[in-house]
Formats: structure tokens, sequence, C-alpha cells
């Protein structure tokens, strides 16, 4: 379970970011965080991950607070970036056995999960090869690949298909899915609405750091009193958020 509780962040004196933001996402469920660009959502996830600093509120991860107990909140999710060009001189091999050692995963486990989800996203026979010689696609894989050797009960997946195939990006769907069916939590951002429409459990609409929506496709619908039920989540989220 993540949980956001009066979240706000301000840079320098008066831009603000994430607008005292309270959200909670659910074991059990794929929750979807959508908005338009500069919307805060990004900001959202650096400060659940406590890559950036809150400047009030608190977020716990099954109930550790990333801004007292950061350390331990920390081993409790993976995280899939938006941005996957990292440790590029690394083989591939390198850097999963890199990201297993800070999580300490054992040697035996490691090995057999690398072998596994190397052979579910076809990157087997390309981790002896330096990661700056991977294509956009193939280091997504990759850092999906690390997210998922420590097994955590969190998921949280900023833009996780950018640059996966079909086939990697069907895996990634199922693989959610099961996930979250286990009990777990996937907390995932995404610009691509056909996709939360058809994954996502409840989906979160932000805009302008402030939280608009927060429920179901159908609630949505509710919420907007929209006439149509065959109205997609993008033509409602259009209507929503306007030309922001």
């Amino acid at each position: 379970m993540i949980e956001l509780i009066n979240v706000t962040k301000v840079y320098g004196k008066d831009k603000v970011a994430v607008d005292d933001v309270t959200l909670t996402i659910n074991d059990g469920e794929i929750f979807g965080f959508l908005g338009p660009n500069g919307a805060g959502k990004t900001t959202a996830i650096k400060m659940i991950t406590g890559i950036t600093p809150l400047t009030a509120g608190d977020i716990l991860i099954d109930g550790k607070s990333i801004v007292r107990d950061a350390l331990e909140a920390k081993q409790l999710f993976g995280l899939v970036p938006d941005d996957p060009n990292v440790l590029l001189r690394l083989k591939g091999i390198e850097y999963l056995n890199f990201i297993a050692t800070v999580y300490d995963v054992p040697k035996d486990a490691r090995d057999e999960r690398i072998k596994k989800l190397a052979k579910k996203f076809n990157l087997s026979n390309d981790l002896g090869n330096r990661i700056e010689t991977y294509s956009h696609g193939m280091r997504q894989k990759l850092l999906v690949i690390g997210v998922l050797l420590h097994d955590p009960n969190n998921w949280i997946l900023d833009e996780p298909m950018t640059g996966l195939d079909p086939h990697s990006s069907f895996v990634m769907k199922e693989m959610m899915r099961e996930h979250a069916d286990n009990g777990n939590t996937v907390f995932f951002s995404t610009h691509v609405l056909e996709v939360a429409e058809k994954v996502c459990d409840r989906i979160g609409i932000i805009a302008k750091g402030k939280i608009l929506f927060v429920g179901t496709v159908p609630e949505l619908r509710e919420f907007l009193h929209a006439d149509e039920s065959d109205k997609s989540l993008e033509q409602l989220f259009l209507e929503l958020v306007g030309d922001e």
C-alpha cells in the first residue's frame, strides 16, 4: 500500500508542482496515475521514491515513512523510471548483479530470477553486452528486470511501456495484473490512456499539481455526468482536463 498524506512540493519561492495531494493506492490493485505534461506526475513519483524531498506532508510505503524511515521504505518498492539511460558502460548482467547486491538478493535466487525474467523479455542473449549498445526498448526491459529482482510488494512504474515491443508490453501488462491479483500494489503512470483503461482498477487524474478525480472509469463517467456510456477514457480525460 502507498499513502500520500497532504503532500506538497514547492520549487523556489512560489512554483507549486504538487499541491496538498492525499491519495491511497491499495493492495491488490493497479492504479493508473494520469495527467497532462507538467501536471506533477513525475514530481509525485520522485517524492514517493525518496528522490525528491517533500515540502510538506508524508508518504507511507506499507506503513513506512519515506521521510522518517527512508532506507526501510525504499526496500519495499521497485521503481521503473521514465528514463532508462542508466550506468550505460556496464554490461546488462553486471547491472542486474549490482541491483541484486543492493537489495541483498541471495546468489542462487538472483541467478534463477535473472534467467527467468531475461527469457520472458527476450533479453537472454544480450546480457553480456554493454548497456550503451542496447536500444531504448532493450534498456527499458533491463530496468524492468532489475526492479523485479528483489520481488518488492509495491511496483512504481513511470511510463513503463515506452519503447517496449508488443510482446514485451503484453508480458508487462500480464505481470502487472498477476502482481496485483496476488495482493500487491502497482502504481502506474502513463500517457497511453487506452492501456490505462484496459489494465487499471482505479485511476487518479492530476492537473496543475492538484488531484481532480480518483476512482474507476464508470465513476468518472458519473462524475462528469457523461450520458454516452461508450465514451473512452481518452474522451473523458480530455473533457475533465480541457486543454491543459
